[in-house]
């Protein structure tokens, strides 16, 4: 079976679920910033030499997989999810963030400029992408296309934990 399908050259996708929609859909629109979010994370695992780092990167890739596939499936569709985002997730994030946080002996700037290493780099991409799917995740709740309120949590506490691995990753 070929990559090539042509059943997207007028506009159109198929969500996780099967509905046909508009390429610029919000949903399609979040997906692909998760999938933006995941390629620099690749980006970041492959260069920085922290295993920790490594280990912590791969199991977010594999969430955001899993999210993309709640994001991109209508309420109709969503007998066919098997596993969601919830607060196992957002209590695993949470575990890293407060470890992160105990072995930093310097204070956190609120805002710094990126660019202090490959790995760093990359993880402060991941960290502005997954601002932005948080963002537009909030259009979906309001119009009330996304009934999952820990999608919007796990989001919001991914970043920070980005912002911390790039930290932790910038070259000294």
């Amino acid at each position: 079976m070929s990559i090539v399908t042509k059943t997207g050259d007028g506009g159109k996708t198929s969500l996780y679920c099967g509905k046909r929609v508009k390429k610029d859909d919000m949903r399609v629109e979040i997906c692909g910033a998760l999938d933006e979010a995941s390629s620099c994370l690749g980006m970041a695992k492959n260069a920085t030499e922290d295993k920790r780092t490594k280990r912590i990167v791969h199991a977010i890739q594999k969430e955001l997989s899993l999210l993309c596939t709640e994001v991109a499936t209508t309420a109709a569709g969503s007998y066919k999810i098997k596993k969601r985002i919830g607060k196992d997730s957002i209590c695993a994030l949470e575990r890293e963030i407060e470890s992160l946080e105990g072995r930093r002996a310097t204070r956190l700037r609120s805002f710094c400029i990126p660019g202090k290493g490959t790995a760093s780099s990359a993880l402060d991409m991941a960290r502005a992408i997954t601002r932005r799917a948080e963002r537009r995740s909030v259009t979906l709740i309001n119009r009330g296309a996304l009934g999952n309120p820990s999608i919007l949590i796990y989001l919001n506490r991914l970043s920070d934990l980005l912002y911390l691995l790039a930290r932790s990753n910038e070259k000294k």
